[in-house]
């Protein structure tokens, strides 16, 4: 017994060893250059072939073939993969997620090239290359360990290193060469990746497909230590090592056994999920989101006819056997439910290939109940897709980076604990609807479907909740100000995403007439959300072409073209547009000849009582004011929103507010100014609802809403703006202040153009996109977006930020008249100017306290 759990110990150990390289590479790729390189498992593949065949094919010696792959092979391709794809990312100001897209077309790429030059079958020859004694392998692990903590903390790299890891444009101004420390964190990740790889390959499946993935499961140890430190991961990769080597020794009986075998085999899947979904997430929320198409895409009629027309020419010219083309209008639900998710909501899903094969699996499991074919289709679709929560749920509170985690966790865990059991899917035969056995017919009915589902998604990015949809991808936080409620619609996106993919999922299963694991494999998962976001992740047309694409290259060429394409043309997202922009636009309005100046004339007459003044220069018999003069203060009146004695300490200790107390009453200008960092943004954003203050409270009419949330704050009257603007630039002006309108306080139409009227936006601009307008026009568009909800309440976090001033003179008549009206008005303000012509009260903030 001894024996054995040394054994079995030693065992651990080496896999450990293997985990813990890839998550000392992941770190420090991601500490060096801020990218979550989703690739790593893929160079970790490449390197295993390319040693493999120095030494089996081409009779290398062992030694100098190890060298040559690791010490010239592994870093070159980090270093190509810096200069040819991160640098220019990072040039171009990109975010993290478009980095994340572009890790994920590099490892498409690794995929499909090594598919193409070395086949998919599995090797089963790999050289050995530190023999087969765990500890030698663990010395190297801790060796490297140590280097890398020896090179961060005494040399000059490890200080330059440190140094753009906490502000890189900082590092730039001092003379670091940023891109000098990117190159070098890219060439040793690789290096760690190409050691993983050739340790593994003598034990694992050496093929293009399985070794990636297996890399991508332990990416779990550098989660855990939240992509920071290395003695975390190396430690939690050893002790998940020699766990799952130990649970090898339990059989338990009945039920439990297969599936605590599963969990004792993929014991990293598990950690995968569960860091996933417990430990605080990699990236931040704000700039690690998809960027938004600069305008809604409109598909030209012709355009649309030719792909209707080519999607029905299998039906006459293909005889009867459609083999191949029955896949595609299948595929393309499936990948009709990323343009849900993440053309239309913005979020980042790469497990919908999960949702997809329990969707078969279902449909699959149902029909061999005895159910209908049609009727177990449409009840697996029911069954999943309530599941879409196990990823929407997350959602809520995660962003970017690690919303992909723990997608893509998912979906790596729902392959391994069922597509891939015997317990699920042995036995398992899926038939064809009776009537539809021939496969034209077949097809037909897919076609049918497809039209349908195109006909859903098209009716979903329209409306109050297109409107809704699109102001949550382009600004999550300006779209829950605005009153979106951004829980209930990311919840929606990934529930009808997760029945799309379902209901794509079953009839590729039925059209194949088999249940077939590999089908929807999370490696597909990735493909997929690549070509998506390639072709366009917005469009209608992009399914269809993706569908078409991946099932046309592959079966007409060899495996791994469709990957190696979409791969290529993924990492070099950021730097092409979308495919399907290139189509010409119908319909689009033309730019606005009036330079966008804010108006000047008088209030029209269907603006409302005495906030109509928007530019005009009204007499003071008018109750207006001079924006150089403060107008007179009106007679005291209870305070509407108060803050009482609000204190907020950030979990590293730092107290940004102390005991601040704060009363804004309704027709009066309170101002709030100070230096930077006295707790001014973080005393408004505890009023809008943004933060939630450790102490004290908030009240509205007297009401506690300290834990109302800032939609609901925004639906009570209390609306806000952005100090960085917050418009939704793939909606038009006119749908950007009805969406205010829609979510506000008030639903009436009317106030959509009353707000456009009162800011000047009534005019041809109002059909314009706000993608293409300057900064003093869109400041007027966020300002009429707040007030077309009919707020009582108006938060303006720094109004006249990018406004010249005549720009600046118009919004000071524009608040004056609003706050003659009876409004409640806050402004966080650096221009003393501004705030000495409009404030009734002004208040000075330092370290946290109202001094003054």
């Amino acid at each position: 017994m001894a024996s054995l759990t040394y054994d079995l110990t030693l065992a651990g150990l080496a896999v450990g060893s293997a985990a813990a390289l890839t998550g000392i590479g992941l770190i420090v790729t991601y500490r060096a250059t801020g990218v979550l390189n989703l690739a790593h498992g893929a160079i970790a593949m490449v390197c295993a072939y390319v040693l493999r065949q120095l030494v089996v094919e081409w009779g290398w010696p062992l030694p100098p073939a190890a060298l040559v792959t690791l010490l010239v092979v592994a870093p070159g391709i980090g270093l190509v993969l810096d200069r040819a794809v991160f640098r220019p990312l990072a040039l171009l100001g990109s975010n993290p997620a478009q980095t994340l897209v572009a890790s994920i077309g590099v490892f498409v790429l690794l995929v499909g090239g090594a598919a193409l030059l070395w086949g998919t079958g599995a090797r089963a020859d790999a050289p050995v290359l530190l023999g087969d004694d765990p500890w030698t392998q663990l010395a190297a692990v801790v060796l490297l360990a140590v280097a890398v903590g020896a090179v961060t903390r005494w040399t000059r790299f490890g200080r330059e290193l440190r140094a753009v890891v906490d502000n890189r444009p900082l590092a730039m101004l001092g003379g670091i060469d940023a891109d000098r420390v990117a190159a070098g964190g890219w060439a040793f990740g690789a290096f760690t990746a190409g050691l993983t790889g050739v340790l593994l390959a003598p034990y694992v499946r050496l093929d293009p497909y399985g070794m990636p993935l297996l890399v991508v499961e332990v990416i779990a140890v550098a989660v855990v230590a939240r992509m920071r430190s290395l003695p975390v991961a190396i430690v939690t990769a050893l002790a998940l090592g020699v766990a799952q080597a130990q649970m090898t020794r339990l059989h338990p009986e009945g039920w439990a056994g297969p599936l605590v075998q599963a969990v004792g085999t993929n014991l990293f899947v598990v950690a995968l999920l569960v860091a996933a979904l417990v430990v605080p997430g990699v990236g931040g929320r704000g700039r690690d989101a998809l960027p938004p198409p600069s305008v809604a895409p409109r598909t030209p009629t012709g355009v649309g006819v030719t792909v209707g027309v080519l999607f029905l020419l299998p039906l006459g010219f293909a005889g009867t056997d459609l083999h191949t083309a029955i896949q595609v209008p299948a595929l393309a639900i499936v990948l009709l439910s990323l343009v849900v998710v993440t053309g239309r909501g913005g979020q980042i899903a790469l497990g919908q290939a999960a949702y997809a094969g329990l969707g078969a699996l279902f449909t699959a499991l149902l029909a061999a109940g005895g159910l209908p074919e049609l009727l177990a289709l449409a009840l697996a679709v029911l069954l999943v897709a309530p599941l879409g929560l196990v990823t929407g749920w997350p959602a809520i509170r995660r962003h970017g980076l690690a919303l992909a985690l723990v997608t893509l966790a998912v979906g790596v865990a729902v392959s391994r604990f069922v597509f891939v059991q015997p317990y699920a899917t042995a036995g398992l035969d899926l038939g064809r609807p009776a009537g539809f056995a021939d496969d034209r017919r077949y097809y037909a009915l897919e076609l049918v479907v497809l039209a349908g589902c195109l006909v859903l998604v098209a009716a979903l990015r329209r409306g109050r909740t297109g409107r809704a949809l699109a102001a949550l991808r382009d600004h999550e936080a300006g779209a829950e100000a605005s009153g979106v409620r951004v829980s209930r619609l990311k919840l929606l996106a990934f529930v009808l995403g997760a029945a799309l993919a379902a209901l794509g999922g079953g009839l590729l299963g039925m059209g194949l007439r088999a249940f077939d694991p590999e089908a929807y494999d999370p490696v597909r998962g990735l493909l997929w959300f690549a070509a998506i976001v390639v072709l366009g992740a917005d469009s209608l047309l992009s399914p269809l072409a993706a569908a078409a694409l991946l099932v046309g290259l592959d079966a007409g060429t060899r495996g791994g073209v469709a990957a190696a394409t979409i791969g290529i043309l993924a990492a070099l997202t950021g730097r092409i547009p979308p495919l399907t922009s290139w189509l010409p636009k119908s319909g689009r309005p033309p730019a606005p000849a009036d330079g966008e100046r804010p108006p000047t004339g008088r209030p029209a007459d269907e603006s409302p009582p005495r906030t109509g003044g928007a530019g005009g220069n009204p007499s003071p018999a008018e109750g207006r004011a001079h924006p150089h003069r403060r107008a007179p203060a009106p007679a005291p009146a209870p305070a509407r929103l108060t803050a009482h004695d609000l204190t907020l300490t950030h979990p590293g200790g730092l107290t940004a507010l102390s005991h601040v107390t704060l009363a804004l009453t309704p027709g009066r200008v309170t101002a709030l100014v100070g230096p930077n960092g006295a707790g001014k943004s973080t005393l408004f954003d505890c009023l809008a609802g943004t933060l939630r203050p450790t102490a004290g409270h908030v009240t509205l009419d007297g009401a506690d809403i300290t834990a109302r949330p800032a939609h609901v704050r925004t639906r009570l009257g209390v609306a806000r703006s952005f100090q960085q603007l917050a418009v939704f630039p793939s909606l038009t002006v006119e749908d950007n202040v009805r969406l205010g309108a829609e979510q506000g306080h008030h639903r009436s139409p009317a106030h959509t153009e009353q707000a456009l009227r009162l800011l000047g936006l009534a005019g041809p601009v109002r059909h314009h996109p706000a993608a293409d307008l300057p900064t003093g026009t869109l400041r007027r568009v966020e300002l009429a977006r707040a007030l077309a909800g009919r707020p009582h309440t108006l938060l303006l976090d720094e109004p006249s930020a990018g406004l010249d001033a005549a720009e600046t003179e118009a919004l000071a008549r524009i608040l004056a008249a609003l706050a003659a009206d009876g409004l409640t008005v806050l402004v966080v303000e650096h221009d003393p100017d501004l705030v000495a012509g409009l404030a009734h009260t002004v208040h000075t903030m330092e370290g946290g306290r109202i001094v003054s």
